[in-house]
């Protein structure tokens, strides 16, 4: 379905127009991680992204663009059948082995057949056997030209550190779940502004005190608070990243934090704003894999 049929959360309707507005400039990454519960969407915005990057007739603006929805290419791929859109899922064992991978890899290696992009989807990526797994990491890392890759998961821990090391993640938030708390935007906007400010790293390791305001001992309980820090300054970061471009405030997160978006932007919009972004996602990963909340906000704070 093109990403105006896709329904979701206000959360998803911005992760909508963050993959929208990547396709229209030309910057979607070739390997990304879908990461949400079941039922959140990643499936139906995969296809999506297939649908835009092969329709015959896709509308577009300056900022956005979308699949049709109609062309013979977006019928196809909705219906499983086009050849340039792949999609690995568990067999009947219940895992995805090294064989599927292996054959996937060898297709996307060739150029698309009659499509513009071929479009590797493997859903319930966490199924993927460790030899599996294994045999991913050099194309994650180097996608052969006109090749993405998605990856869909509910369970991005099952993923080895490698793989996810390898892809963008895009989180997709469960149907009904608790919005943002003020207390960890208001961290967001202070390690933005301070970040922004500081040039030398000494500077910069001060912004990290901010991310750690309300945690203690490095407990499950602080590695909660600071993934809570962290998730709100993805969340500005999505809105400056709107704001930069010009696109519809409509789609703000924070539309209340209007002027403090438009004064970070100056200094996170375009190419810094990607890269901190993805150091956000890098350190929620870290947290994960149980690294210690000082380390991963000293280290955010230097990458920011």
């Amino acid at each position: 379905m093109p990403f105006r049929d896709v329904v979701g959360e206000p959360g998803h309707a911005r992760l909508v127009d963050l993959l929208q507005r990547s396709i229209r400039r030309g910057t979607l990454p070739p390997s990304l991680i879908f990461a949400g519960p079941a039922g959140s969407g990643k499936r139906a915005t995969a296809l999506a992204v297939a649908q835009t990057l092969n329709c015959l007739e896709p509308k577009a603006d300056s900022n956005s663009i979308d699949a049709c929805g109609r062309c013979t290419a977006c019928a196809r791929i909705a219906r499983g059948v086009h050849p340039d859109v792949l999609i690995v899922e568990p067999g009947d064992t219940g895992a995805i082995k090294i064989e599927q991978v292996r054959d996937v890899v060898d297709r996307a290696a060739y150029r698309p057949f009659e499509g513009t992009r071929r479009v590797v989807i493997i859903d319930e990526a966490d199924a993927l056997m460790a030899s599996a797994q294994n045999a991913l990491l050099k194309t994650l890392e180097e996608p052969p030209p006109g090749s993405v890759f998605i990856l869909l998961t509910s369970r991005p821990d099952m993923l080895l550190a490698t793989v996810r090391s390898r892809c963008i993640r895009l989180w997709f938030a469960a149907s009904g779940s608790e919005p943002l708390d003020e207390d960890a935007l208001d961290v967001a906007v202070r390690v933005l502004s301070h970040a922004a400010t500081a040039n030398d790293a000494s500077r910069r390791i001060d912004a990290a005190k901010e991310l750690l305001t309300n945690t203690g001992a490095g407990g499950a309980g602080d590695r909660e608070q600071l993934a809570s820090h962290l998730r709100a300054i993805a969340s500005m970061l999505r809105d400056v990243e709107v704001v930069s471009t010009g696109g519809n405030a409509d789609v703000l997160a924070h539309p209340d934090l209007r002027a403090r978006i438009e004064r970070l932007a100056a200094a996170f919009g375009g190419e810094r704003g990607i890269r901190a972004f993805g150091a956000i996602d890098k350190a929620l990963a870290a947290l994960e894999g149980n690294a210690g909340v000082k380390v991963v906000a000293d280290w955010v704070a230097l990458q920011l």
